[in-house]
């Protein structure tokens, strides 16, 4: 390796650029992150995950949201909340952890190139400087492609940033709007049509599908639904829009939403998010013999290898699941493999934090899959309305959801919806990963009053239905 530059070089600096470079630099071997936004961080810390995440508890405070349920409907920490107030919060974080992951590469002596990246041939890459210093040539024994993704664009729609605008947009806006719709129910279109109802706001989602996030268990999304609808949450699934416009008239600037079905749909802004696109289109991939399908994504292998075998590709690029936390692991795994040191990880035990209002986390299988696998089994269910925990907080609305086999009782799947569910949902995540038995929650004492002993009152409910 010495007849390279670096050992690795890793483009893109989100969750999984930073883990792989560190990892790599752990094993002492010279690495260097190729960023070309100004900052580090990626889309996770600059527009999307930090600061979507800040901006939903920054949401749930202001509006009260959490203590409805005690104080009643109207309670509101701030009257006329406004995006200056939301954003307030969101910048003092991002600027932390813009700070955070400097400091872990310097510290970790990952040599950072405020550039842009394009290969040359499988093992050298253009490095085209921001700060006006022109380019060079630099070799690498191993790449890791952590570029992310970025919202997908339709060159026909009248995209504004102000009426109708993308998710990377959001921390633009200079107001609440009355009315909002958005156009695509995926995971970023959920988020925030549900982060945006909860402020008052009046929501339209729009899907061509029948069914929101079908990868998550259907009675936890019909719960969803419920709570979305008594937030006045307007759903238009199986509808595909045929056009978008902005309309000007006595009542100022609007957006005129056409559906193939005939239907219109006017709102003061509308918020596109039909999906990202992979980050890949700069990077000259033909002449490392890689290859991107027509959305920007690499194909990888279990190692996460792309044709080229010291190319590595991680994080949201490579698409599902695309989250910050799973992101982490492949770029550790990546760097691992490429350096020959064994690592193992349980991809089928990672967990998904959906950070709607409510909050929807889950771990394992669904009872759809098993299902379809053909697997017997048993569900016990705990509402938090019937925890102490649950009642203390205001949540009455809040469920945990337990499936085991039927005859072994081992834990196949958790699935939460309510409050802290993203944090609650590792308790069983530890459980099936040592291959646990729902019995264990019945045997065991949880500190009261926690939320946590949701798992003992579902495991006695799923105990109790097989008499």
């Amino acid at each position: 390796m010495a007849d390279y530059d670096y050992d690795l070089l890793v483009i893109g600096s989100g969750p999984a650029g930073q883990r792989a470079a560190i990892q790599a630099a752990k094993l002492h071997k010279r690495v260097a992150i190729v960023e070309r936004r100004a900052v580090v961080g990626g889309v996770c810390i600059n527009t999307g995950t930090i600061p979507s995440k800040t901006l939903r508890e920054a949401v749930m405070h202001l509006s009260g949201y959490r203590e409805r349920g005690v104080y009643g409907a109207s309670y509101a920490v701030k009257q006329n909340i406004t995006m200056d107030d939301l954003l307030f919060r969101a910048d003092h974080v991002m600027r932390h952890e813009i700070d955070v992951t400097r400091h872990q590469l310097m510290r970790n002596h990952v040599e950072l190139l405020a550039a842009e990246a394009s290969f040359v041939d499988p093992h050298t890459l253009r490095i085209n400087y921001l700060d006006g210093r022109g380019q060079r040539l630099a070799t690498a024994a191993h790449v890791v492609i952590a570029t992310g993704t970025a919202a997908t664009q339709d060159a026909r729609l009248p995209l504004d940033g102000h009426s109708i605008f993308l998710s990377d947009d959001i921390l633009r806006l200079d107001r609440l709007p009355r009315t909002l719709t958005v156009v695509g129910a995926g995971v970023i279109g959920l988020e925030y049509a549900s982060m945006f109802a909860a402020l008052g706001v009046r929501v339209t989602l729009l899907d061509k599908r029948n069914r929101l996030l079908p990868f998550v268990d259907s009675e936890i999304i019909d719960a969803l639904i419920y709570h979305l609808r008594q937030n006045r949450v307007t759903l238009r699934l199986n509808e595909e829009v045929s056009g978008l416009e902005p309309i000007y008239d006595e009542k100022g600037e609007r957006v005129r939403i056409c559906l193939a079905s005939g239907k219109q749909v006017i709102t003061e802004k509308a918020l596109y998010s039909i999906g990202r696109t992979g980050a890949t289109h700069a990077l000259n991939l033909a002449s490392a013999g890689v290859t991107a399908d027509a959305r920007g994504y690499l194909k990888v292998n279990a190692h996460y290898q792309t044709d080229a075998p010291h190319i590595y590709a991680v994080g949201d690029v490579i698409g599902f699941p695309s989250l910050a936390s799973t992101s982490m692991e492949q770029g550790r795994l990546a760097a691992c493999h490429a350096f020959g040191i064994e690592a193992r990880s349980v991809p089928e035990l990672f967990p998904y934090g959906i950070y709607a209002v409510p909050e929807i986390s889950m771990v394992g299988r669904t009872e759809e899959e098993l299902t379809q696998q053909g697997v017997s089994y048993e569900v016990g269910k705990a509402n938090y309305r019937e925890i102490a925990r649950g009642q203390i907080i205001g949540d009455s609305t809040g469920l945990l959801k337990l499936i085991f086999h039927l005859e072994t009782h081992e834990l196949l799947g958790v699935h939460i919806l309510g409050e802290g569910a993203s944090e609650l949902i590792h308790i069983g995540q530890a459980v099936m990963a040592f291959g646990g038995a729902v019995d264990y929650f019945i045997n065991t004492v949880f500190n009261y009053p926690t939320l946590a002993e949701c798992y003992k009152t579902a495991a006695f409910d799923g105990i109790n239905r097989l008499g």
